[in-house]
């Protein structure tokens, strides 16, 4: 799966001197103010949700490195997002696409890019080539927005890139994603329809309240063994993208391989002015 391994990161990030990864982290932009002193949190949060997961991955007898945290950094300045870099971590996640674009080019272009904000069709392009390190989308829900990556990726000679299917395990009409029922059609059409797509697994965004969260993972769960078993492929050739700053831990224990933390490791987030895709 090419995961950063959990244990490997967290031995990193305890020999770092962690007060100066704050020193070295300053401003890569004009606008950019010098990097506060709450930054060095970040870094010691991170640290923190990596022992966490090590510890989940470890109660459902399974190995660290299987799974991979996202850090995702929606809202935060540039100088967080490269402290949290200097700290060892590469998988960052972004929600909206225009604030992707803006920060990319700023942050070292090993970083690898999770998109895992709702998509519009019309700003595929922008995204894929303003993101050239763009490693995954985690959202695609539909025929429409699959046959869209498909078409730019290819258009601009990019390798194939890796995609989640987005489930709405919880029913909410609120949410993004395909019905459970739906969910091997859109897998088929990508993996069938959408050579410059790589279909890795499938993504779902638990109950906001977390009365529901087990029971939607075992939904995605049981979407993933029909998806395996009819594209007669192993489990461990489909991830599972589920848990966030709340649930984390239990979605490790369900099997998660992916998870998506911001605020855990970022503090809550500001909203300075009403934020667009």
């Amino acid at each position: 799966m090419n995961k950063k391994s959990v244990e490997e990161e967290t031995r990193k990030i305890e020999e770092e001197d962690l007060s100066s990864a704050v020193q070295a982290t300053g401003p890569l932009d004009s606008g950019m103010a010098a990097a506060s002193a709450t930054d060095g949190v970040a870094a010691t949060a991170l640290r923190s949700v990596l022992h966490r997961i090590q510890h989940a991955a470890e109660r459902s007898g399974r190995r660290s490195d299987q799974v991979r945290l996202v850090a995702v950094s929606k809202t935060k300045p540039v100088s967080l997002v490269k402290q949290v870099y200097d700290a060892g971590h590469r998988s960052f996640g972004e929600n909206y696409v225009q604030e992707l674009v803006d920060k990319a080019p700023q942050l070292p272009d090993d970083i690898e890019w999770h998109f895992i904000g709702n998509l519009q069709s019309n700003k595929v392009k922008p995204l894929l080539t303003g993101v050239p390190n763009l490693a995954m989308v985690e959202t695609v829900d539909d025929e429409k927005i699959a046959n869209q990556l498909n078409r730019v990726a290819g258009n601009i000679g990019r390798k194939p890139l890796k995609v989640f299917i987005q489930v709405n395990t919880s029913g909410e009409e609120t949410k993004s994603g395909v019905e459970p029922d739906g969910c091997l059609e859109l897998v088929k059409h990508v993996t069938s329809n959408c050579p410059n797509l790589e279909f890795c697994g499938l993504m779902t965004i638990g109950m906001p309240d977390y009365t529901s969260t087990p029971e939607n993972f075992k939904t995605l769960a049981r979407c993933r063994s029909e998806v395996c078993k009819a594209l007669e492929i192993s489990e461990d050739q489909c991830e599972l993208s589920m848990g966030m700053s709340g649930d984390f831990e239990l979605a490790v224990e369900m099997g998660s391989t992916n998870v998506r933390v911001g605020s855990t490791i970022f503090g809550a987030r500001e909203y300075p002015k009403k934020q667009t895709n």
